[in-house]
């Protein structure tokens, strides 16, 4: 089984990139963020002619998570609140979680708040958000032993996730509060894929549109998969295909595909 994360930045701009890729790289789950579309206008067409199953969780010109799988997925819900009822709606307004079973694999695909910057409105909001996160992880974990959390993290758990020219005191994407809340969920039972098979720094996953960051190099390891130890076992790969990121127009992410 290979599952991919691709945070996408709009689905509609970047078609033609993401089904050209599936084409070449016919992985049995993709899971896309930022698709930035309300379901009804999702292009759903393409991925059916290539045989795929869609799965949508949408919203107009922001955030937005999608599904598209080779098998039927079984057990489909979005949002938070599918598992916490008991969370107040707010948490479900941003279309951020989506999640389902394949041949007994529970993926969850999360696209975590960014949080604009360090002492702002968005910075707290995403804290909490991640506190909603656990939660949700936690009653999952309760359930199910093979689980794989991927997705748009906005966080580079480590320094060396970073290019050496940033910063990271105080700088959003690697403040300790969301390096602790993000090893506070990792603690319920996850481990970093990627990190099974690759140790060194240098390898990222988002670049910036500015300064020639990707020409550079000068990126950041924020999209993952973290998996629970049964899964990690099996894992046989963990790879960043930065292909994608080389083409006219690309999403500022580029895809990260693990195999079991």
């Amino acid at each position: 089984m290979k599952i991919a994360t691709w945070n996408v930045n709009s689905i509609r701009t970047r078609l033609e990139q993401v089904t050209d890729w599936l084409t070449i790289n016919p992985v049995d789950v993709l899971c896309l963020q930022e698709t930035k579309v309300v379901d009804a206008e999702f292009p759903r067409s393409p991925f059916e002619q290539l045989g795929y199953n869609l799965y949508i969780s949408g919203q107009k010109s922001y955030n937005g998570v999608a599904m598209i799988s080779r098998q039927p997925l079984v057990n489909v819900s979005s949002g938070f609140r599918a598992i916490l009822p008991d969370l107040h709606h707010e948490w479900d307004e941003q279309k951020r979680v989506i999640t389902g079973v394949i041949d007994g694999v529970r993926i969850v695909n999360l696209y975590v708040p960014n949080g604009a910057a360090v002492g702002t409105e968005k910075y707290e909001y995403k804290l909490r958000w991640l506190t909603a996160l656990h939660e949700y992880l936690r009653l999952l974990v309760l359930s199910q032993s093979a689980i794989c959390v991927c997705g748009d993290f906005n966080i580079a758990l480590e320094d060396k996730d970073i290019h050496e020219q940033v910063s990271t005191e105080n700088h959003i994407m690697a403040t300790e509060a969301e390096r602790q809340a993000l090893r506070d969920i990792l603690k319920l039972g996850f481990a970093d894929a990627f990190r099974k098979f690759t140790t060194e720094g240098g390898n990222y996953s988002w670049w910036d549109y500015r300064a020639a960051a990707f020409r550079r190099n000068l990126g950041w390891r924020i999209d993952h998969h973290y998996l629970t130890p049964i899964l990690y076992e099996r894992a046989t790969s963990c790879i960043i295909d930065v292909g994608p990121r080389k083409l006219t127009q690309p999403s500022d992410h580029t895809p990260v595909i693990v195999e079991f």
